[in-house]
């Protein structure tokens, strides 16, 4: 498998969710690079070094001082392969339009974005990310056309 980069964010009331899923997928995260928004990535290595377990994290700025901002950007230059972002979907947070932005470019440049621990361990147990012959499909913004649709 290559070594893949991924990006870790969660909102104030969902970063425990993070870290406990990131202590729990510990061995495969250990194995990639890691690009956490500043809060998280802070939280993330105390919690990975009182543990003794070890990962290669790069801290950004946080999210609300422009840290989705950055991964986002990450995004379009095609340096991440993976990110998980747990929102929290029950508060309003300052910073909603990075937010949307880090998700809009995720879809845009075809990057796979798990908000919530079920996709995040589906996505990181795929075997898609081990075979060398897989390139995914880039994504196609082309007109409809119902009347001559031909796949």
């Amino acid at each position: 498998m290559k070594k893949l980069t991924i990006a870790l964010v969660a909102h104030d009331k969902r970063k425990f969710d993070l870290i406990e899923w990131a202590i729990f997928n510990a061995e495969f995260l250990s194995k990639h690079n890691l690009v956490c928004t500043g809060t998280t990535g802070t939280l993330l290595e105390e919690t990975y070094k009182e543990k003794g377990l070890k990962a290669n994290i790069t801290k950004m700025h946080s999210g609300p001082l422009g840290g989705d901002a950055e991964i986002a950007a990450m995004v379009v230059r095609k340096e991440i392969n993976l990110a998980v972002f747990l929102i929290d979907d029950l508060n309003p947070q300052p910073h909603e339009a990075d937010i949307q932005m880090l998700l809009r470019q995720c879809r845009i440049h075809n990057v796979p974005i798990a908000c919530n621990r079920y996709s995040a361990d589906l996505m990181i147990t795929s075997s898609l990310w081990g075979d060398k012959n897989y390139k995914p499909m880039e994504p196609k913004y082309i007109a409809f056309d119902r009347e001559n649709l031909e796949i």
